[in-house]
């Protein structure tokens, strides 16, 4: 940016709202969208959120990078993207540097929330936006535009106690009041799937309001084809080390397997056995059809993931991602409501998994009976015009 362009946007930001956000004549809204980078949950979870944006007439634009941006420029490869930075973070191999990385990396994380701000601020010197959705990332906001957080995580498990919580959920929720409103992507408290996570004691200051189940997924029935599917993702290397314990162990697994690796970038093909087809990411559409086909999956514990299979209806085997406390405690809620069976990754066999899936009392997960997320779009509009004014 020019030291004229910077003179200009500071100005800009002191000019009253309505001088400055007038809505554009017979121009459709126009909204920025962007996911946090933390796996390709995020990214696959705004796949719904952007389909009903775009049959509510608005012009999208994505912004992201990386992974989650070749995830999403498959899926909508005619729309805008910008590139975003992401923020990068590692875990370790185990549980404890898991955490260790985490609690590291955390004045990293702050810094790349200015970062992403500053990001922002300069983008909307050149361009026009009536709207911004967020998910997960704390700097894409902005006090001139209706700004809309998406999390499901008002509530912040750690490996360190409930004091530690306490602080942690203040702090979330010091970024969470910057923007106009948080969507929380869980259903109402009876159908809840994450538990204490979107349904705390204590709330933002901002209006909270539920969007239910963000599952790209239509679910149908189908004669199963595939006795186990595999559905990696996450951030490295634990991705890469789940993937190598489950390919030894399927190597003389004799039943018919789907392996998808959740590597949308990767080229080349991984052989693994005769009865196991492998692929390295597969559309919403093509996944959607292989999950109705699968008897069993084995999954991380992600919240887009259990969305995903909440939707489908699918017995559903869990292997949280060590020191990843937010997936360890969506695999011990979900389990303990016999939603899923929870196994610990630091050891197992699939023959033991399939001796306590066998025995595991499955219950049916709660299904979705209103269009949550609908409302919330149908009341956009509305929200932003008074913003405006």
């Amino acid at each position: 940016m020019t030291n004229l362009q910077y003179f200009v946007c500071k100005s800009a930001e002191n000019l009253p709202k309505l001088q400055k956000n007038n809505f554009r004549d017979n121009a459709p809204l126009k909204v920025l969208i962007a996911p946090l980078d933390w796996g390709l949950g995020h990214a696959t979870r705004c796949v719904l959120i952007i389909n009903r944006l775009l049959e509510a007439g608005y012009e999208v634009i994505i912004a992201s990078d990386g992974p989650q941006a070749q995830v999403l420029q498959k899926e909508f490869p005619t729309l805008r993207m910008v590139k975003l930075p992401g923020y990068n973070l590692t875990l370790g191999k185990g549980r404890r540097t898991t955490i260790f990385k985490i609690c590291l990396q955390i004045p990293k994380i702050l810094t790349e929330i200015k970062k992403e701000n500053s990001w922002l601020k300069n983008f909307l010197c050149t361009e026009k936006l009536d709207l911004i959705i967020s998910d997960n990332r704390y700097g894409l906001y902005s006090k001139q535009i209706y700004s809309v957080f998406i999390t499901h995580q008002l509530y912040i498990k750690t490996a360190f106690g409930k004091w530690i919580e306490k602080k942690l959920q203040a702090l979330n929720y010091r970024f969470i009041n910057r923007f106009s409103i948080c969507w929380v992507a869980d259903n109402k408290k009876n159908q809840a799937l994450a538990g204490i996570l979107s349904h705390p004691a204590i709330f933002p200051k901002k209006p909270i309001q539920y969007i239910g189940n963000l599952s790209r997924f239509i679910k149908t029935e189908s004669l199963p084809t595939y006795t186990l599917m595999v559905l990696l993702s996450g951030p490295e290397p634990q991705r890469t080390l789940l993937e190598n314990k489950l390919i030894a162990e399927l190597k003389d697994y004799p039943y018919k397997t789907i392996f998808i690796r959740g590597l949308p970038a990767e080229k080349k093909t991984l052989f693994i056995s005769p009865s196991v087809e492998t692929y390295n990411h597969l559309s919403s559409v093509a996944l959607n059809e292989k999950i109705a086909k699968s008897e069993w999956v084995i999954c991380r514990s992600g919240y887009t993931t259990m969305m995903d299979l909440a939707r489908m209806g699918k017995k559903s085997i869990l292997i949280p991602t060590p020191g990843q406390t937010e997936q360890e405690y969506l695999a011990d809620y979900l389990s303990e409501k016999k939603f899923a069976l929870k196994i610990n990754q630091e050891d197992f066999s699939l023959k033991e998994i399939f001796e306590a899936a066998m025995k595991f009392p499955f219950e049916k997960f709660p299904e979705q009976n209103q269009d949550l997320l609908g409302t919330a779009i149908k009341n956009l509009s509305t929200a932003i015009q008074t913003e405006k004014l």
